[in-house]
């Protein structure tokens, strides 16, 4: 069986972390092969968005603690054998030109939530629960989760979160900024379509252009992001096409 899954349905890929039994508990294998398929579709064109999702009950638990006997825990860190192709896989999302969908179904916890937070747009069931347990087992986050869920919403609540290990539902994650959309799980699948189909209307250009800017507004100071899409130029060549019928009518 393998661990994780691409599936091709017109421009959408989905990448399927596929060990349901484990509730998709997080390998360094399924890390690098979901790296991998990142990397590779981002490179098509006529891939226009990818969904990340987990198979079965969860989008993932998060690591998997059994493999994490094998390597040595000093100061709460997992190590590189995680760290690497984690950071790997999350890197690829963030540079991929195109969107990237965290479709969470069930459980998404710590490592998994990290990966599911470096996604642009994160789509979530009512039934779904998301958390940071980092702390409940004695570990501290290496995949970038002190950094992105305080900009996501906000650092008094990432620090109940963090502090707590609890659990947020979907309704709540909609409340708090975590989810941009969050819909019953019988209707997750129609709700990421409809998203999919939004997006491909799109320019693909421009919105590798949003993409690349966002990032450094993300990863800088106001003032180093407004410079930055001043002085950056990208090459979209569709948007006479798109507007002519604006323009025709003068």
């Amino acid at each position: 069986m393998d661990v994780v899954t691409l599936r091709r349905a017109g421009p959408v890929a989905s990448i399927t972390f596929n060990r349901p039994d484990s509730m998709n508990a997080l390998t360094p294998e399924m890390l690098q092969l979901a790296g991998d398929h990142v990397i590779a579709m981002a490179r098509k064109a006529e891939v226009r968005v990818m969904v990340i999702t987990g198979a079965g009950k969860a989008f993932s638990a998060g690591v998997d603690l059994k493999a994490l006997g094998k390597v040595d825990l000093s100061g709460g860190a997992v190590g590189d054998v995680l760290d690497v192709p984690a950071r790997r896989l999350i890197k690829a999302i963030e540079t991929a030109p195109q969107p990237v969908i965290a479709r969470v179904n069930g459980h998404c916890f710590t490592g998994a939530l990290e990966i599911a937070l470096a996604c642009d747009l994160l789509v979530m069931a009512e039934e779904a629960g998301v958390g940071d347990t980092h702390a409940k087992w004695g570990l501290r986050p290496t995949w970038g989760m002190s950094q992105r869920l305080p900009r996501r919403i906000g650092w008094h609540r990432a620090k109940e979160m963090s502090f707590t290990a609890r659990t947020v539902k979907g309704p709540q994650a909609l409340s708090m900024g975590l989810a941009n959309l969050v819909t019953p799980l019988a209707e997750l699948d129609q709700a990421v379509a409809a998203l999919c189909e939004q997006i491909v209307q799109a320019s693909p250009q421009a919105i590798a252009a949003y993409k690349d800017l966002y990032r450094q507004t993300e990863f800088s100071s106001l003032k180093t992001g407004l410079a930055y899409e001043e002085s950056t130029q990208y090459e979209i060549d569709d948007s006479l096409e798109r507007l002519k019928g604006f323009l025709a009518r003068g």
